[in-house]
């Protein structure tokens, strides 16, 4: 048996706050998981990712693939590996998105000026206009879940964030 250590006069597990039965809680003590860096990033997270996907639904994007038209949107010519690279993301998690993109006309590939063996990746007209629009309102969300914060404590979270991960 594992867990506590049972008492030597009774061979029972002390009793514990959760064992004792009456016990109710009034209030939840989250203090310890506050106290966690990846619990916050995680709660911010999914309240800003929320508000993306029902605001991003009308372009048919979920967060990866913004993500990822927006890299090609700012690196015009950029190679999957690259794309792979920068989002984290798998080589065969990026070829079938970037073949969806193909397939909804947003996404071209074109040979690459230096290396032969990579194709670029460039937004079409379509995709262009499409980014154009999403980015403004990924921009617009941005503002209203960090409404609370100030523009100096929103770029001190945006260092400090960026120092874990980069």
């Amino acid at each position: 048996m594992t867990g506590a250590p049972t008492s030597a006069k009774t061979g029972r597990r002390p009793a514990t706050p959760s064992s004792l039965p009456g016990v109710a809680v009034e209030k939840v003590d989250s203090r310890y998981l506050e106290s966690l860096i990846g619990y916050n990033a995680r709660r911010a997270a999914l309240a800003t990712i929320d508000v993306f996907l029902e605001r991003m639904a009308v372009y048919d994007l979920r967060p990866v693939e913004f993500s990822a038209l927006s890299l090609i949107r700012h690196n015009p010519g950029v190679t999957s590996r690259q794309l792979c690279g920068a989002l984290g993301v798998l080589p065969p998690n990026l070829v079938g998105m970037i073949n969806r993109f193909e397939k909804r006309g947003l996404v071209m590939r074109r040979p690459h000026p230096i290396d032969g063996r990579a194709q670029g990746l460039h937004l079409t007209d379509p995709g262009e206009t499409l980014m154009a629009q999403a980015e403004v309102t990924a921009s617009r969300l941005e503002q209203d879940v960090a409404s609370r914060l100030t523009e100096h404590e929103r770029a001190t979270l945006m260092m400090l964030l960026q120092k874990i991960y980069l």
